[in-house]
């Protein structure tokens, strides 16, 4: 059924218009939004970003679909919240889940792919490094409209024996080429890899034979550097005032900096859309200088507060976007998918409720766009921004017990009845900010307050009206079985690599938060 809503989607070029853009989606992995120049970030070690912003616009109110880095990625590639296209789990209440390398589930078939819809505009498709959507064999990004694939089906976790978990391999399109820590390397001890620089010259590579086939491309480059354990090339260590992650962070911004040469360079730039943006907030919780900034927001990553998953971003399409443009826009990484759609002339899939929206109007003629933003844990929705307010209908951190462990998703945060460390539910009276004035979600609004009372009001329809069409997709993350895991990936064998899996023993994953 959702092949077949292929054949209807309609070109929207009409004759004597401009050839459609080259697309390239640049995700970063666990970047905060306090992490760059162009955002506040005191060291300013992020020129070539801060150039990127003063070239083209800064969306200062962008958000992932989820505070983690499976669901965020399935929701921006589908334009739809991961509690409609699976990525969630029911093993628990408000649980994040993911896709460890023994989880069975992954991105469905019944799921309609960014890339797989750009084919009907004859775009060339190229992932560069983390899929991160499920990874059997039929979840390969290669069955999902993507032509060419270098990188890896999960993080960079490791390493490992190979016996009782198997080291995560790296794929070049439909076969592995090595693994982590044994053929791509990974000093845990120095942070050094060079795993950027391979990642930039792919992409200079493809958009250099994409150039001379004069066919439009989609490049989605989602590298993981600050994802931790952290790295960077020889070149970048010790280059930073921030550590390690600051280290990580300059190699991404001088990688970035050179696509953006290289794209003007081959006269280019002004036919090729490019937006920067993160996957969810920054990981507090990481290792010392494993972890980044959110600014002045709230908590971070795995939390539905705001620093768990308001983003950087920035749009840049020279020619088109006004030079230094900052938007208030209220944006979602799902909107990627929706308005890479209207980029390509395509029009978005017409079976099925799609979330993201076109954000042209707000990029190209500044207008804004009224739409609210949900905030979501497994299938709970747990917060809603309409306009400048924010109503929490359900807290939660993490748990005591992980607390007392010093895992701690708010560090040097907490917030009295607001960062619970236990699931608190305000459905009856939610916790009501206004982000403008209390941008740190400090001080909830009085629940006798006239001002609480009218606003209230307003979210409560917009509430009902989303309860209305929300339709759960089949959860793909509630098993996992290390007979799953990355034993035996293809081509192993020609590398000697493949791996004897254990008896396949099916359970419940379990989610701590």
């Amino acid at each position: 059924m959702a092949r077949a809503v292929l054949g209807s989607l309609c070109l929207c070029w009409a004759l004597g218009r401009a050839a459609p853009p080259n697309l390239l989606l640049l995700l970063m992995d666990d970047m905060g939004w306090g992490d760059l120049g162009a955002f506040g970030e005191p060291s300013k070690e992020t020129p070539n970003l801060d150039q990127m912003a003063s070239e083209g616009m800064l969306f200062m109110d962008f958000y992932t679909a989820n505070p983690l880095c499976s669901p965020s990625r399935a929701a921006l590639l589908t334009g739809r919240l991961p509690v409609r296209n699976g990525f969630y789990t029911t093993n628990g209440h408000a649980r994040n889940a993911y896709t460890p390398q023994d989880i069975v589930g992954g991105i469905p078939d019944s799921e309609l792919l960014l890339p797989e819809l750009l084919k009907k505009a004859g775009y060339v498709n190229k992932i560069i490094g983390k899929w991160h959507l499920g990874h059997r064999p039929q979840f390969h990004p290669l069955k999902h409209g993507f032509d060419e694939w270098f990188g890896s089906p999960n993080c960079h976790f490791g390493p490992y024996d190979n016996k009782a978990v198997p080291n995560i391999p790296v794929y070049r399109d439909w076969e592995m080429i090595g693994r982590y820590y044994e053929d791509f390397k990974i000093d845990l001890k120095t942070g050094e890899a060079n795993l950027t620089q391979i990642y930039l010259q792919e992409a200079l590579d493809f958009i250099s034979r994409q150039q001379a086939s004069q066919q439009p491309f989609f490049l989605y480059w989602a590298i993981d550097a600050t994802h931790a354990p952290v790295y960077a090339s020889k070149h970048f260590l010790g280059s930073s005032q921030r550590g390690l992650y600051g280290d990580a962070v300059r190699e991404i911004d001088d990688s970035i900096g050179k696509i953006l040469k290289h794209l003007q360079k081959l006269g280019i730039s002004e036919n090729t859309f490019v937006f920067f943006t993160s996957d969810n907030g920054a990981a507090l919780i990481s290792a010392p200088k494993q972890g980044g900034s959110n600014g002045r927001f709230l908590c971070g990553k795995q939390t539905t507060f705001e620093g768990g998953m308001r983003e950087p971003a920035i749009a840049w399409w020279p020619g088109h976007i006004p030079a230094g443009g900052v938007s208030h826009q209220l944006g979602n990484v799902m909107d990627l998918f929706t308005t890479s759609l209207s980029l390509a002339g395509l029009q978005p899939p017409s079976d099925r409720q799609i979330d993201g929206i076109d954000l042209l109007p707000a990029i190209l003629q500044g207008k804004l766009i009224d739409r609210p933003i949900f905030y979501y844990r497994g299938n709970e929705m747990m917060a809603v921004r309409v306009g400048l307010y924010k109503a929490h209908y359900w807290t939660w951190s993490n748990s005591w017990e992980e607390y007392s462990k010093g895992i701690d998703f708010c560090p040097g945060q907490n917030v009295s009845g607001v960062t619970t460390h236990t699931q608190e539910e305000h459905t009856t009276l939610p916790l009501l900010f206004h982000l403008g004035r209390d941008p740190g979600e400090k001080y909830p609004l009085s629940f006798a307050s006239e001002e609480y009372q009218g606003v209230m009001e307003r979210i409560s329809a917009v509430v009902q009206q989303h309860k209305e069409t929300m339709v759960p997709g089949v959860p793909q993350l509630n098993v996992c079985d290390k007979a799953v895991m990355n034993w035996s990936p293809p081509g192993c064998e020609k590398l000697g690599k493949c791996l004897q899996p254990p008896e396949s023993n099916p359970k419940k994953c379990f989610w701590p938060h």
